[in-house]
C-alpha cells in the first residue's frame, strides 16, 4: 500500500515520525512480542507465511503508533488452509484489535515492560471462525543482558469460547533468549506455551523454537523460524518466512 495512503488511514499521525535512526524493532518471528512500539507517527506492517504439515497461514500483523508509548494494532491469521481436513479446508481467520503500551524502558539493570491489551473477534470463515469475542492480555518484558543477548519473557491471559459458548480460560507465557550480531542481525531460541489449559478444555501448546532475522535497511527487516512440537497437541514441526517494512 502507498504510503501516502496509509498516511490518510492514519492521519493526524504522519506529521510526526519517532526517532528516524532507530533500527526496526519487530513482534515475530517468535512468539514472545517486544515491550517496544513503534513510535509516534510510524506505521509498521508485518507479514509472512507459515506452514506445518497440518496446516498453512498467512499471518499479518498492522501497527499504528498514537503516542511515543502506545500503539494500535489490527492482526490476522490471513489465508489458512487445514491439511487435516480430507477436503483441505480454506478460507479467512478471525481478526483482532489491539494496543499495546510501553510501560517502562528498560535502564540501569532494569527491564522493558510492555502491556498488550487485545479482543478477537469472529470475523473469519466458517471452518476456522472462533465463538463470539475473545478477550486477552500478554504482559512483554525484556532484560539487556552482557554480550549482547537479551532475556524476553512474556505471560499472558486468554479467554476463550467453546462451541457451546461457555467461557474458557487459558494461560500463555514464553521465554526467549536472542543474541544481537551487530546492528542488522539476531538469533533467538524459544520455549512457548501459547495456550496453557485442561484436557477437558482443549489441552496445553507447546513448542520450542529458533530461528532470527536481518535489516537490510533500518526500516525492511526479514526473519526466519522453526518451530518443534514439544507434545502431541502441537505440529511436529513447522517453520515461517517474514517481511516486515517501517513507515
Amino acid at each position: 500500500m502507498p504510503k501516502r495512503v496509509l498516511c490518510v488511514l492514519a492521519l493526524p499521525l504522519c506529521g510526526a515520525a519517532a526517532e528516524p535512526d532507530s533500527w526496526i524493532t519487530t513482534d515475530r518471528p517468535d512468539f514472545v512480542d517486544a515491550p517496544e512500539v513503534v513510535g509516534q507517527g510510524r506505521i509498521q506492517l508485518e507479514t509472512g507465511a507459515l506452514q506445518s504439515k497440518e496446516a498453512r497461514s498467512t499471518p499479518l500483523l498492522l501497527r499504528v503508533g498514537v503516542a511515543d508509548d502506545l500503539e494500535l494494532r489490527l492482526e490476522t491469521d490471513g489465508r489458512l488452509t487445514d491439511r487435516s481436513d480430507p477436503a483441505r479446508a480454506r478460507g479467512w481467520g478471525d481478526t483482532a484489535v489491539s494496543f499495546k503500551w510501553q510501560m517502562r524502558e528498560g535502564e540501569g539493570g532494569t527491564p522493558s515492560v510492555g502491556l498488550i491489551m487485545q479482543a478477537d473477534f469472529a470475523t473469519g470463515s466458517r471452518e476456522f471462525k472462533g465463538n463470539g469475542t475473545r478477550p486477552s492480555f500478554r504482559i512483554p518484558i525484556e532484560w539487556e543482558l552482557p554480550h549482547d543477548l537479551e532475556l524476553g519473557v512474556m505471560p499472558g491471559y486468554y479467554m476463550d469460547r467453546d462451541e457451546f459458548g461457555r467461557h474458557v480460560s487459558t494461560g500463555q507465557f514464553g521465554v526467549t533468549l536472542a543474541k544481537n550480531l551487530g546492528e542488522r542481525a539476531y538469533t533467538f531460541v524459544e520455549v512457548a506455551t501459547p495456550r496453557i489449559a485442561r484436557a477437558r478444555d482443549g489441552g496445553t501448546t507447546a513448542s520450542f523454537d529458533f530461528g532470527g532475522g536481518y535489516s537490510f535497511t533500518r526500516d525492511l527487516h526479514v526473519d526466519a523460524g522453526v518451530m518443534l512440537g514439544l507434545n502431541r497437541r502441537t505440529p511436529d514441526l513447522a517453520f515461517t518466512v517474514g517481511l516486515s517494512v517501517r513507515l
